[in-house]
């Protein structure tokens, strides 16, 4: 082995240390507990899928898969997301399951980054689906579940941005009347690189009606009344029907009582390009990334030949453990048995009563330990095994 790559690691990968390995099992418990409360049943899929299929559906770009050949010469790929081999699932051995399926994972996926990305490769994700409903009731579903989610991972200062890309289609058709410079403004969209959208439209040869049209867009941030500026804007069916489905989708909400931690964000679009109707991140202070985003993927399903509506959201395990930080409570170490060799009974069998009791000990020869009282200063408490006589001394 190189001594250069000695202490290395791959492009983004990372570890993880005992003390963050222990809050994200606390928060991966904590949502686990949530979701199966409400009616979702776990789900696992293989790390490895075939590329084209679910490579080609997962809509990550192609440069961000990591790829290798079977001893058949079968390209696979990392699972680069959970959304695209669940709907591979729900398309075949799922297939007659009653409808709607109510699915939840955990699960790490992978994504190739560029070396100037400091982005991890590696990340766990921890979501939900729901298959086969195209009601608006269904979207709510899935942005309380993810809401409730958060709350019971610890997470109490949130935001969720709630848009519709039916809608920021239908505009950016309606004015620009081609998918090359529709996606070319959709990009900076997904990028919220305004300045450059703003740009780029007093560029085009268009009338200053259009060019209204398309900077108002970027104004359609706030409360339920931007769906009213949203409507003096398209004049097409899928924009004005998008337009209404979130009219429903927000008195829905507002039912779950989330409108205070929520905001509509009317050119809010997602890297993901099978979405076509709600979409939805959601924000913790401090994190300048989401923490979780999901949404409508009407159209996934027909990829396997089984079109189906869907929705769901996914939650990233490390930006909510980021955005935690020092306010979930770190892990305790709870009790440490100190004991030499001629009194390992006894300390055995308090190890053996204090666990039945529901503690976490540590047992340590204390001829195995070479400061003491360094050792055991991180417990809470300290029982020491020493010497001849029967009694052990606490600390």
């Amino acid at each position: 082995m190189s001594k250069l790559f000695m202490f290395e690691k791959p492009l983004g990968m990372r570890d993880t240390l005992p003390e963050l390995h222990d809050m994200k099992a606390r928060v991966r418990g904590a949502i686990a507990e949530e979701v199966t409360k409400w009616g979702y049943e776990r789900i696992a899929t293989p790390t490895l899928e075939f590329y084209e299929t679910v490579g080609q559906s997962s809509a990550i770009l192609d440069q961000q898969l990591f790829k290798l050949l079977d001893q058949e010469g079968n390209t696979l790929v990392l699972r680069p997301d959970m959304t695209a081999p669940i709907a591979r699932i729900a398309a075949s051995t799922l297939k007659e399951s009653q409808r709607p399926l109510r699915l939840t994972y955990d699960a790490p996926v992978f994504r190739a980054q560029q070396r100037e990305g400091g982005r991890p490769a590696e990340f766990e994700q921890i979501g939900s689906e729901l298959i086969g409903d195209a009601t608006s009731s269904g979207d709510a579903e899935i942005i309380a579940l993810m809401t409730s989610s958060m709350k019971e991972a610890g997470l109490e200062a949130y935001q969720v941005a709630v848009g519709h890309i039916g809608f920021v289609n239908a505009l950016l058709e309606e004015v620009l009347g081609h998918p090359e410079r529709t996606a070319v403004f959709r990009r900076y969209l997904y990028e919220k690189n305004y300045v450059g959208f703003r740009k780029a439209v007093e560029e085009l040869s268009l009338s200053s009606i259009d060019k209204k049209r398309l900077t108002a867009l970027l104004r359609l941030k706030g409360d339920a009344s931007v769906i009213q500026e949203a409507k003096k804007l398209v004049a097409s069916k899928e924009g004005i029907a998008a337009l209404k489905q979130l009219e429903e989708l927000v008195a829905i909400l507002e039912q779950y009582e989330l409108m205070d931690q929520t905001i509509l964000d009317l050119n809010l679009v997602m890297h993901m390009s099978y979405y076509t109707g709600v979409v939805f991140e959601a924000y913790s202070r401090g994190l300048g990334s989401p923490v979780g985003s999901g949404g409508r993927y009407d159209q996934l399903l027909g990829q396997f030949d089984h079109a189906e509506p869907a929705t769901g959201f996914g939650l990233r395990l490390d930006k909510l453990t980021e955005a935690l930080g020092k306010s979930t409570t770190a892990g305790t170490k709870d009790l440490c048995l100190v004991y030499s060799a001629n009194r390992r009974k006894e300390a055995l069998g308090a190890a053996e009563k204090a666990r039945n009791e529901g503690r976490n000990v540590v047992m340590q020869d204390v001829s195995g330990v070479r400061d003491v009282d360094r050792f055991t200063g991180e417990f809470q408490e300290v029982v020491y095994f020493i010497g001849s006589n029967g009694n052990g001394g606490a600390r």
